[in-house]
């Protein structure tokens, strides 16, 4: 079963700033198209940051902004990546987020979950090879693309899992789900399978981790492997002493 990219769920119509966009500009842009945050790009399109409406708030921001605009704190927490010029930032580079927690369009949406929630940002920028912007994803776009019960997780391992991956009954291991968790308990034939088991459940949208509890029978990383013989002069095998 393969698991669904970032590049499947991510908008690719990015509303960004640049380093030196002046902070009531964003504040336009965030609430003309009602989003909560974008991200910073330099000349050639690479991005350097993320500025959010929180932000916004801190102070030295709030007295760069002038106008009728109101800006909320969102989300709940800020990035530890926060980095403001001096006290009295003025433009979207002196405000922002760096560097910039980024995914690419190849990863799973369950990588880029758990990047979200290890760094307790909101959105990731999805970037290129060369850093340069793809695109964005939203703690909404993936809820939207692995939002699954337990149950149903359940019934996609016993079915991907065990039935497509090693070719095994339903009930052939004991599959435990517990908020997006998958416990794997039992006995198969080879050490290869395990690898192959957790490898193909933590593939799953929704499944946040996998606890390997699997035993085998055979460790087939460690049969022997058969040498080819040693050649003569004349190409005959040389006799084993």
């Amino acid at each position: 079963m393969k698991a669904t990219e970032v590049g499947a769920v991510m908008t690719t119509e990015v509303v960004t700033a640049a380093y030196g966009t002046p902070l009531g500009d964003v504040v336009r842009r965030l609430a003309e198209h009602r989003v909560g945050g974008l991200p910073v790009t330099d000349d050639e399109g690479r991005v350097v940051g993320v500025i959010c409406a929180s932000d916004l708030t801190r102070p030295g921001a709030r007295e760069a902004v002038t106008g009728p605009w109101r800006v909320r704190p969102r989300g709940p927490g800020r990035s530890p990546l926060r980095a403001l010029s001096g006290g009295r930032a003025r433009t979207a580079g002196g405000a922002m987020s760096a560097p910039a927690v980024t995914v690419r369009a190849r990863s799973t949406v369950t990588e880029a979950s758990c990047l979200m929630t290890t760094h307790g940002v909101e959105r990731l920028p999805v970037v290129d090879e060369e850093e340069r912007l793809v695109g964005i994803v939203t703690r909404r776009d993936l809820s939207r693309a692995v939002l699954r019960t337990d149950g149903a997780i359940d019934r996609a391992v016993r079915r991907y899992v065990l039935g497509t991956a090693l070719w095994l009954t339903p009930r052939a291991l004991a599959v435990g789900v517990e908020n997006g968790v998958v416990t794997l308990t039992g006995q198969v034939e080879r050490r290869s399978d395990v690898e192959l088991a957790v490898d193909a459940a933590s593939r799953i949208d929704g499944v946040v981790a996998v606890v390997d509890q699997l035993s085998y029978r055979v460790d087939d990383t460690r049969l022997p492997t058969a040498t080819a013989p040693a050649l003569g002069e004349t190409g005959e095998p040389v006799p084993r002493r």
